[in-house]
């Protein structure tokens, strides 16, 4: 039977290797490493002596169906008679839809499924299914099924197991979707017998269609093929983790001098349940003496060990890491090993903490009337406020890919849909600098396009990205995440970046502040009230539930704009409460360990709260980035006894700003390529900064290849706003599907201006009612000119970076993303 084509490059970006061969000469001759930094293993491969690790002769490959010609072996479902799957053929793809006639007695619809014959497969030697598919119809989830029933008889579902789903992206887009092949529902029952059938089917609420373009069976250890060790990024649990990985029989010797007081931190992990794998350490100088030895089988889980080197402090020893299994050329993973001692290096630790859709308006550390962040009221008191920050890009993924390279989304390669678009590899992030550095790196967010989505995982030793339920619960999550990964890794220095979604809306039902801070504001009517209007609002637009605010359903539902905002204000201002409150502990307990007057912080947002579903408290008629509701942040920094306390800076800065801030501070180089400035120098009552104009940008890519969006500038009093749009005679009558007079989400409008550039007088009109592109013809004409040759800048900065491509989406992911509000 033919299976389709075998493939070697289909795998996403997430599951690349990065294949480094050490070195084969005796251990005499390799160099020694030493740990006045953390050290972290796998960066140094090419001093490390390889023996075995061979890879196994007979790796099955990668098998692709591509649906831009025929695959008759792919069958539909034998479904119950009285419903019927639709399958149809595209010029590139398969379309598979489900009918009204599909509808099941308790209200859903089944979904179609389509499946094909396999040659008995083992199911254990593979790891992913990846489907390419694309729709623009509201489909609820794509979904696996395994091996036919015998005899499905009136069976709603003809398949004995059930795999993974995934939420779908309902856009148009082209998407991929990335679902564990080895996994089952464990009410299922255990697996037996080899794999027969792979099903993939999906679920809606009423009837729709999606076109599937490919579907890829990805085998297990098809990724780690290419060399006998090497280094990528694996995940359990939610846990990624920069691994080093080798074959057994095999193992890796470092000639290494031991620290004063060192340890060696790792995690163990294996691919297969089914195969066992032996680790062992060992350290020698006169002697071999084993420091670790044990068998691990659990390939859902990392199993974290310390290993104490104490004992051997100042001497130069042979550290091996042996591997061993029955099978030959099982694959073995040690995760983020990191030799460390006793702190012997002044720099800082840092903590990079942004509140995903903080709003500084709604501070009262700036001003606001309600006492909503009284801990960083303290904060700042010990350190800097810059009063005028903004962000770069009016939500999560543009803004936050930016202030992490210093570079602006035109330059990074713009947005092709909700879930593509991950950051070159060529843009160096803050996490790789400080990794390369020597610190300790780890990421804690629950908004996935501040991780993997954007290949944000790059340089991190321990990675953790998912949602939290309820999202105003994020903030006590991520820190308990925070301190386990202190008490598995310890030593200093250290960098975390934290991304919590306490005041980002949960948006499939009314927002949920966390008690005593729920009612702090507000009274449970009030959120009952707000819940219904939300539901209203959602129905008048066409949506499940209200992804942005639009004038026009106000008016057709007859709310009150005032009561409405007020509303969600106040339940945005209790979550806001409660993450100052955990911001506060999490500072007081760094305090209680000594680690304090070492460590720098940094408090800031990717964007403000109009893309937070909080809407402005004046509606502006065009609404440009720039707007204080949008992308003015809060920016402060502690550093004790380095950064003065009770500085309040008033020039605006921008949050691209961010990446050469923390370089120069931590002593460390600045990048090759970056488009802001360090602050270093106004913190530190230095010489050798200039105020600049802050520059906005955020654009998406046409069919055409070229970019429309906006650009956009803060200078002194003025700001302007210049749409970039390639081919405006196609839209000038097309209808909108956005009502141009929509309030809140600004990335998803294509307004119709006036005029290409806006112009505002920010001093006297801060929330940008009134456009003075008429009475100004002089500044029009001068911001024009200035902002044409900023994005030609731009669009020549980035033919020095390759775009990311898709990224393939996991059932976590998806479901996270859901949440936030950012898919149907």
């Amino acid at each position: 039977m033919m299976l389709g084509r075998s493939l070697s490059l289909i795998l996403p970006a997430a599951l690349l290797s990065l294949p480094v061969i050490g070195c084969s000469g005796s251990p005499s001759d390799s160099p020694v490493l030493t740990a006045e930094m953390p050290l972290h293993l796998e960066d140094h491969l090419e001093a490390a002596v390889v023996v075995g690790s061979e890879v196994p002769v007979e790796v099955p490959e990668a098998v692709e169906w591509r649906f831009d010609e025929p695959q008759p072996e792919w069958a539909s479902a034998r479904l119950p008679p009285t419903l019927t799957p639709v399958q149809t053929r595209t010029p590139d793809a398969l379309r598979l839809s489900v009918e009204e006639a599909n509808r099941l007695p308790f209200g859903n619809l089944l979904g179609g499924a389509i499946y094909v014959d396999l040659p008995d497969w083992e199911r254990e030697d593979w790891g992913y299914v990846l489907v390419r598919a694309r729709t623009l119809e509201n489909v609820s989830q794509l979904r696996l099924a395994f091996n036919l029933r015998e005899d499905p008889g009136s069976q709603d579902n003809p398949f004995r197991f059930s795999g993974e789903s995934v939420d779908v992206i309902n856009d148009g887009s082209v998407q991929r979707y990335l679902l564990r092949a080895d996994w089952s529902p464990p009410w299922e029952g255990a697996w037996e017998g080899p794999w027969q059938q792979l099903a993939i089917g999906i679920n809606a609420e009423e009837p729709a269609g999606i076109e599937i373009l490919s579907v890829s069976v990805i085998p297990k250890e098809a990724v780690y093929a290419d060399a006998p060790v090497g280094v990528r990024t694996e995940v359990r649990t939610s846990a990624h983790r920069r691994t080093l990985y080798t074959h057994a029989p095999g193992r890796l010797e470092y000639r290494v001098r031991v620290p004063e007081a060192g340890r060696l931190d790792v995690g163990l992990g294996v691919l297969r349940d089914d195969d066992p794998v032996t680790f062992r350490i060992t350290a020698s100088s006169e002697g071999t003496e084993t420091l670790l030895e044990e068998t691990y089988a659990d390939q859902e889980h990392w199993a974290q060990r310390s290993v104490d080197l104490s004992d051997l402090s100042g001497q130069t020893v042979s550290l091996v890491l042996e591997v061993e299994s029955e099978r030959e050329g099982a694959v073995a993973l040690w995760a983020a090993p990191t030799l460390t001692g006793r702190r012997s290096t002044e720099k800082p630790n840092v903590i990079f903490y942004i509140i995903d859709g903080a709003a500084a308006d709604y501070m009262s550390v700036y001003g606001y009337n309600r006492r909503t962040t009284p801990n960083l009221e303290r904060l700042a008191a010990e350190g800097a406020v810059f009063e005028h920050t903004y962000s770069n890009s009016t939500w999560t993924r543009p803004s936050t890919a930016s202030f992490m390279t210093s570079l602006h989304n035109s330059v990074l390669g713009a947005s092709r849909g909700w879930a593509a678009d991950p950051v070159p590899e060529q843009a160096v992030t803050m996490a790789e600098h400080m990794h390369r550095a020597g610190y300790q790196t780890a990421v804690f967010v629950s908004n996935p396009y501040a991780g993997t989505l954007s290949n944000l995982e790059r340089g991190v030793d321990v990675f953790r990205d998912a949602g939290v339920s309820p999202n105003s619960r994020s903030s006590a999550e991520l820190h308990q995440d925070y301190w386990r990964w202190r008490e598995a890794y310890p030593a200093v220095p250290y960098w975390v970046h934290f991304q919590t979604t306490d005041v980002h809306p949960k948006w499939d039902q009314s927002r949920d502040p966390v008690a005593p801070f729920a009612g702090l504001f507000s009274s449970p009517e009030l959120r009952d009230t707000y819940n219904e209007w939300e539901r209203q609002l959602a129905a008048a637009a066409g949506f499940t539930h209200a992804p942005w605010l639009s004038l026009e359903a106000l008016e057709q539902t007859g709310i009150n704009y005032a009561a409405f905002f007020n509303a969600a204000r106040s339940l945005y201002d209790e979550s806001m409460a409660h993450q100052d409150y955990q911001l506060g502990q999490l500072v007081e307990r760094l305090k209680a360990r000594g680690e304090w007057e070492r460590t720098l912080l940094i408090v800031a947002a990717d964007h403000g709260s109009a893309s937070a579903h909080v809407p402005d408290p004046f509606p502006p008629k065009w609404g440009p980035m720039f707007r204080s509701s949008v992308t003015r942040v809060p920016l402060i920094v502690v550093w004790p006894e380095r950064v003065a306390p009770g500085q309040r800076f008033r020039q605006p800065v921008s949050m691209i700003d961010m990446l050469p801030t923390i370089l120069d501070l931590a002593g460390l180089p600045m990048p090759e390529v970056m488009q802001g400035q360090s602050l270093a120098p106004l913190l530190l009552g230095e010489e050798g900064w200039e105020a600049r104009p802050v520059i906005l940008d955020e654009f998406g890519i046409e069919d055409t290849g070229e970019l429309s969006g906006y650009i956009e500038v803060i200078d002194g009093q003025w700001g302007a706003s210049l749409l970039i749009d390639p081919s405006p005679s196609d839209r000038l009558d097309a209808p909108s599907d956005i009502p141009k007079s929509r309030v809140g989400d600004y990335k998803h409008s294509r307004q119709r201006r006036p005029v290409p550039l806006l112009l505002y007088d920010l001093w006297n009109d801060p929330y940008t009612q009134h456009s003075l592109h008429e009475e100004r013809p002089d500044l029009v004409e001068k911001y024009t000119k200035f902002l044409k040759a900023q994005f030609a800048a731009h669009q020549a900065l980035a033919q020095q970076f390759t775009p990311g491509g898709e990224v393939a989406l996991t059932r976590e992911q998806l479901q996270t993303l859901r949440t936030l509000g950012y898919i149907q």
